[in-house]
């Protein structure tokens, strides 16, 4: 008997949620199938059958939230030479690429009834299987059109406006086990109710996590981006048509200038490793950058910042950024961030107290930007001031050193031709 066990599957995960089972007690299996569909804090990851044979029993049901180690189902693996009971179209079927199999697309456990049990495995991320289970799309009956026959998210919602689409069940088949659960006496009975679980559940983990263990405190400062703004519009107009990726974000200049400022204060590019009693500072810039999705809260990385132009910081951020906006990040992209950014700026913030990233020991967060009369000599001119907000763990540093290290991210951004002097 094999049995199937939630793994790590993610940069120091401790457990998952059961999002969606892809078989059923009695089915048979081949290596490498996918069984199941988990959900942790970072990434939507498919668990493969680690042999072939029937599924014997499984342990747990969706919406279940198992540890690591947790026995999720078993199998009765296959004798040697016992020839598979798979068709033979499935077993001649395209591998399914690994970017597909591990997707930050943290998916709705309410999802009407189920979907029909798979005859043949049809290729398709786990977000856009996420997107036919809650729209009551049998995903087995849409053609794919993407390479090797794989169902895209257009394919579904091309399948769904040609009126193909099977009626969603009643209402009351979308109701999730905690949301039958009677309300408590003080809740009113018109309030409505939506699950407090998935994605927003491990945020709420993260972040009590974060300010239970690390001493926080915000250092506040006022920067003047008149100068690198006036340099990103000299740039977009030597290349309109952005042939050369010269028309680059003003916060690709704020990446730049972090890294650049971390070299000189190391201190906040670390992680403090209190089981070992050391500070442990890291030799490469990891800078995560805190993106707001309609699942909530994410920080893709933008990996190796010292070995990076601000072209290429700005071409990858966008990616990111986009990616993570539409759930199609990968696992890879949100591990190893050593310092994290929140450009709130286009939102209209003007100040916050930003929560650490942990096991980070510091965040900056980038303020909206305004056009305020200021003092320059002995003159009273125009310029566009930004606030910034730098939270630091105050186990690892000190007050004056948080605002010797912003003074020098300000002095950078102020002055942004300083920065081709530290340029690689």
């Amino acid at each position: 008997m094999v049995e199937v066990k939630l793994h790590d599957i993610g940069e120091g995960m401790h457990e998952g949620e059961v999002i969606h089972f892809f078989v059923k007690a009695g089915d048979s299996v081949k290596i490498d199938q996918p069984l199941v569909e988990v959900q942790t804090d970072k990434v939507t990851a498919e668990l493969p059958s680690p042999a072939a044979g029937t599924i014997k029993d499984i342990k747990v049901k969706e919406g279940d939230v198992v540890t690591v180690g947790s026995v999720i189902l078993t199998i009765e693996a296959a004798s040697a030479g016992e020839p598979s009971s798979q068709k033979e179209e499935e077993a001649t079927a395209p591998e399914q690429p690994v970017e597909d199999k591990i997707v930050a697309a943290p998916s709705n456990t309410a999802f009407g009834g189920g979907i029909a049990t798979l005859n043949k495995r049809v290729l398709a991320a786990p977000f856009t299987r996420k997107i036919a289970r809650e729209n009551g799309v049998d995903i087995e009956q849409i053609i794919g059109t993407g390479p090797g026959g794989r169902v895209t998210d257009q394919d579904v919602y091309n399948f769904i406006q040609n009126g193909s689409a099977p009626a969603v069940k009643d209402e009351a088949a979308n109701l999730t086990a905690d949301s039958k659960v009677e309300a408590p006496s003080y809740a009113s009975k018109d309030a409505e109710e939506i699950p407090f679980k998935g994605r927003r559940k491990q945020i709420a983990k993260k972040m009590v996590q974060s300010l239970a263990t690390i001493p926080h405190v915000t250092h506040f400062e006022e920067i003047d981006v008149t100068a690198v703004m006036d340099l990103k519009k000299q740039l977009k107009a030597m290349d309109p048509d952005n042939k050369r990726g010269m028309n680059v974000s003003v916060a690709a200049f704020f990446v730049k200038a972090i890294q650049i400022a971390l070299k000189d204060f190391p201190i906040f590019n670390a992680k403090l490793d209190e089981e070992k009693e050391v500070i442990r500072l890291e030799k490469n810039v990891n800078i995560g950058i805190a993106t707001d999705s309609d699942e909530g809260l994410i920080v893709p990385v933008i990996s190796h910042v010292e070995q990076r132009n601000v072209r290429d910081i700005a071409h990858d951020m966008k990616d990111k950024i986009t990616r993570a906006k539409t759930n199609k990040l990968k696992g890879s992209d949100l591990t190893g961030g050593t310092f994290t950014i929140s450009n709130v700026g286009p939102l209209g913030s003007i100040a916050a107290t930003p929560i650490i990233n942990h096991p980070e020991v510091a965040l900056m967060a980038f303020h909206k930007t305004k056009k305020t009369p200021v003092v320059v000599g002995n003159d009273i001119v125009i310029r566009s001031m930004m606030n910034v907000s730098m939270s630091f763990d105050h186990r690892v540093a000190d007050g004056a050193t948080a605002v010797m290290f912003t003074n020098r991210v300000k002095e950078l951004i102020e002055n942004p031709y300083f920065m081709t002097l530290e340029l690689i």
